[in-house]
């Protein structure tokens, strides 16, 4: 940092170069933000730490997460009770500067106004954070307001929906929904109506995304293991599958993929996401296998994460991207929700950066609070998201927690060291004064009193 600094006061280097820098080494150093938690419960002035340690956001359980693209300010998430919560992440709270226990802004417990069923996967709309979206296990996909919680829109898709997806950028209002059904449903919201389905998939579909760039380009992944390319506007809309055994490609851009052999994972694909640039495309299998996919070509990268790569449950499980404004060319991270940790790698080269544990995997099975009662649940991490305009990420667990990371780099650690050595030297310090104080005044007593000797 230092010769990055000289040289910019040089001119060799320009101040985006020294940004993307600094940014790439804080992304890289990311680390358990302990203090700070997100619970339901009112905070205990009398044990903040206690407090922290214990805080709950879904008492059941979290199963969704996201965070606003506009401010970066509000969380959304979504409970496996049902319930569903908006947190405001820049809420002043009472505590320390040390600790910051957030409440939430509004909260919806188990009724009629969430779902019947535990929640799969929220997210915002994407042109305005006033209003998101849910899906559920009881077939249904809602649309709400986020001042009131109140339902806008529900559809009925008489099928389990995993997950949904909706275009940053599209024209349309095409929710593209993966469902229990071997097809992709896509839902209008403009005209309220379930439009068409993308049928190709011979399994339940898990996942879905739209492409960055091409309003009408869609991914989805599903139980048969395959990964599917598809054009909406084409009355054959399936532009064909990935195949993991291609390491070179037949090309997609301009639409010519057209295969229809081959499976992107030996497993079921239970979650995709494209880069920020459409260039990539990424996706995870039950096969325990991450997979870095060329999107210009439907080639294969090849890139290896190596073994520590866990994944036993069928429902949705996306990986998360670093923005790519933040790092360096082709120094994007993925982070992977593995069951008691997180995987933090390299995208392009599956180098493993770092594995982030949280305080409460001291065991896999752990006791969650549930209404009256208790139940045991296998604690895993079940959503990741990362806070646009900040160097920070969020993470859910089925322990009913929701986790913060931000860097912590060794310049961080040295400050904390140095703030402890303080106060140990302060103390000693204290001491050694009050020794001498003692020895002086000894000494000018014996020079100064008047001597008394006992016979």
């Amino acid at each position: 940092m230092n010769s990055f600094l000289l040289n910019r006061a040089l001119g060799s280097v320009s101040p985006a170069a020294l940004a993307r820098s600094q940014n790439t080494r804080l992304v890289y150093s990311i680390q358990p933000a302990s203090h700070v938690s997100l619970s339901i419960n009112p905070p205990d002035t009398t044990n903040e730490e206690d407090a922290l340690r214990n805080g709950v956001a879904h008492p059941a359980g979290v199963n969704s997460i996201t965070v606003d693209k506009f401010e970066g300010r509000w969380l959304l998430s979504g409970g496996a009770d049902s319930s569903i919560g908006i947190w405001d992440l820049e809420a002043p709270t009472s505590q320390s500067d040390e600790t910051r226990l957030i409440q939430p802004l509004g909260y919806a417990s188990k009724t009629a106004k969430t779902a019947n069923f535990g929640i799969t996967h929220v997210s915002f709309y994407p042109f305005d954070s006033l209003a998101f979206l849910s899906s559920s296990y009881d077939h249904s996909l809602k649309l709400y307001s986020s001042e009131t919680l109140e339902t806008s829109a529900a559809f009925d898709l008489e099928a389990v929906v995993y997950s949904h997806a909706l275009s940053p950028i599209a024209s349309h209002l095409l929710v593209a929904c993966a469902t229990q059904h071997p097809a992709v449903r896509l839902v209008d919201l403009r005209s309220g109506a379930s439009t068409h389905s993308l049928a190709g998939h011979s399994g339940a579909v898990l996942s879905t995304a739209w492409h960055p760039k091409r309003e009408h380009v869609l991914a989805s992944g599903g139980s048969d293991g395959l990964v599917r390319l598809w054009d909406i506007r084409r009355s054959a809309s399936s532009l064909g599958v990935l195949d993991m055994e291609d390491s070179r490609g037949v090309g997609v851009n301009g639409n010519t993929l057209r295969r229809e052999r081959g499976k992107a994972h030996s497993g079921a694909v239970n979650g995709i996401t494209w880069d920020e640039a459409g260039d990539f495309l990424v996706s995870c299998g039950q096969d325990d296998k991450i997979r870095v996919w060329n999107a210009n070509t439907g080639a294969n990268t090849l890139t290896n994460f190596g073994p520590a790569v866990k994944s036993s449950t069928t429902s949705t499980l996306l990986p998360l991207l670093s923005p790519s404004h933040l790092t360096g060319p082709t120094k994007e991270i993925l982070v992977y929700p593995n069951p008691r940790e997180l995987l933090v790698y390299e995208m392009h080269t599956g180098k493993l950066i770092t594995r982030l544990r949280t305080p409460s995997y001291a065991s896999t099975r752990i006791q969650v609070a549930a209404g009256s009662g208790t139940r045991n649940v296998v604690n895993k991490t079940t959503s990741l998201a990362w806070r646009a305009h900040h160097i920070e990420l969020y993470s859910g667990h089925s322990d009913g927690t929701i986790r913060c990371w931000k860097p912590r780099t060794w310049e961080d650690a040295l400050d904390e060291d140095g703030e402890d050595d303080d106060d140990e030297e302060r103390g000693e310090d204290a001491m050694e004064r009050k020794r001498k104080r003692d020895e002086l005044e000894d000494i000018v007593n014996g020079l100064t009193k008047r001597q008394v000797t006992y016979i």
